[in-house]
């Protein structure tokens, strides 16, 4: 019973960081996942180097994005840091 006693405030604090901390980066990690698999072409977009663009073409690790003009650049997917909805 010591051990339990001597245990519980520990397992209390493990319980408190899993939903202040883990839990809400897990729920954004799944929505720039999501995010990031259903962009399609026409979408603009700003890269987590902030580069504004719009989605050109989509291939299967890679988007090309236009930028000014005739300006394509390829990144990949991940790179992708939102969509702007306007």
């Amino acid at each position: 019973m010591d051990t339990l006693t001597g245990l519980l405030p520990i397992l209390i604090m493990f319980v408190a960081m899993w939903f202040i901390l883990i839990r809400p980066a897990q729920k954004r990690q799944k929505a720039t996942a999501q995010m990031q698999n259903s962009l399609k072409r026409g979408d603009r977009v700003v890269t987590i180097g902030g580069l504004h663009g719009e989605v050109e073409s989509i291939e299967d690790a890679t988007v090309v994005i236009k930028v000014d003009g005739n300006t394509r650049l390829k990144f990949e997917r991940q790179a992708i840091g939102r969509v702007i909805t306007e």
